[in-house]
């Protein structure tokens, strides 16, 4: 692990939220197995990263990793507010994760997500021809169509009650603020106060569910079970509020960020309107070439050997999926570049691996699918509006807040 200060892991230099990959790229070359100045261990090559993802002898419970920075003032704030994320699969171990997943997993299948296929064509039918009658030939692709869109259909799909969709984007937004490594206490006071407030909308809903059983995800879940298990209110509760929030949040920066790149990419802008029959295969590329999740964080329990460095027991290790999935030793001379029709697109690390793959991949990919082409064939001369994309500068979540477009360039 380097000891050179000019080869580091920093969000703090000048450009790196516009653009992390040169500095994934130098770490990838000179120090693949980081110790970052941000206290976790970072691992940037492809075949690392795919190895510790996989591996069952890591875990994901941050009480098995040592002491982390400012660990005793997020205590403090975080004294009197309820804790659902302990709870939640993707912060647990087997058997806990497992069981968990396995019950949720019953209502939320492929084929499931298969059949919602004709309803998200129509949210995004509606939400286009919505911009086009507004006659002003812009759209913001986050506010108009990347948002609305997965919000609209992970609250149908749960069966969620009407609410003010902006209050509820402002909560999951600032609660997910907590996955970065980096963070102010402000932004933990706030995202505090934001779960208090989710939770008790999810609360409401569950109950609403137990008295109205409906034919939706979270009716379903409330009466899932397995072999005489169910989840209890506090697993249910941070089960929903987990795919609430992960059922939007990394398809806005899908859309967002696929958009952004095939506008900066004309040749592979123009072969999707070319050929419609790329869309699949063009969304895993757009999810490789910029990951909407940046890094996914495994713990060490024991000592634990990666490329030849051992990493001490009870470290955090981050591993940087938008580095593995650029790593020309996985994809070639070519890895840095955008390609649609890229054999093998889909092996990248987006979604995680392993027991923790994302649950929600499914939908991500559907909706990616039918958003993305869509809007590239709605507007044939499409294009973005200089200097106005403004990113979230989030180092895990990696997405726009605002990324307004021209219709008619």
């Amino acid at each position: 692990m380097s000891t050179v200060p000019e080869v580091a892991l920093n969000p703090f230099e000048p450009g790196f939220f516009d653009d992390p990959y040169p500095q994934y790229r130098q770490l990838r070359e000179l120090d693949p197995v980081h110790q970052s100045p941000l206290g976790p261990v970072a691992l940037f090559r492809y075949e690392d990263v795919y190895t510790v993802l996989r591996n069952p002898r890591l875990s994901v419970e941050e009480r098995n990793a040592g002491p982390m920075p400012f660990a005793d003032e997020i205590a403090a704030i975080a004294e009197g507010h309820e804790n659902f994320g302990d709870l939640a699969m993707l912060n647990l171990d087997p058997p806990d994760h497992d069981r968990l997943r396995r019950l949720v997993s019953k209502v939320f299948t492929p084929r499931t997500i298969e059949r919602l296929r004709p309803r998200v064509a129509e949210l995004v039918e509606d939400a286009l021809t919505g911009v086009e009658a507004r006659g002003d030939g812009e759209m913001d692709v986050i506010r108009d169509l990347a948002f609305p869109l997965p919000f609209q259909v992970i609250s149908e799909m749960l069966g969620m009650p009407e609410a003010d969709r902006d209050q509820l984007r402002d909560w999951s937004h600032t609660m997910t603020k907590m996955l970065d490594p980096i963070i102010d206490m402000d932004e933990v006071r706030a995202a505090m106060v934001a779960s208090d407030g989710m939770l008790g909308h999810v609360r409401g809903a569950i109950a609403s569910k137990r008295a109205h059983p409906a034919d939706d995800l979270l009716s379903a879940m409330v009466a899932a079970e397995d072999q005489g298990d169910m989840l209890s209110e506090e697993e249910l509760v941070a089960q929903v509020v987990l795919l609430y929030i992960a059922g939007h949040e990394t398809t806005v920066n899908l859309i967002g960020n696929g958009v952004f790149a095939l506008l900066h990419h004309d040749d592979q802008l123009a072969r999707l309107r070319r050929e419609p029959v790329l869309a699949q295969n063009a969304v895993e590329e757009l999810l490789r070439f910029d990951s909407p999740v940046q890094f996914s964080r495994r713990i060490t329990l024991a000592d634990f050997d990666v490329a030849g460095t051992t990493i001490p027991a009870r470290t955090m290790v981050l591993t940087c999926l938008g580095a593995a999935n650029r790593d020309p030793a996985k994809w070639g001379p070519t890895a840095e570049s955008l390609d649609l029709g890229r054999e093998g697109a889909a092996q990248h690390v987006s979604f995680g691996s392993g027991v923790h793959h994302c649950l929600g991949a499914a939908l991500a990919r559907l909706e990616g699918q039918e958003a993305i082409p869509a809007l590239a064939r709605r507007f044939p001369r499409l294009a973005l509006v200089d200097g106005a994309a403004e990113r979230n500068t989030r180092i895990v979540l990696r997405g726009f807040e605002r990324l307004p477009v021209t219709l008619d360039a």
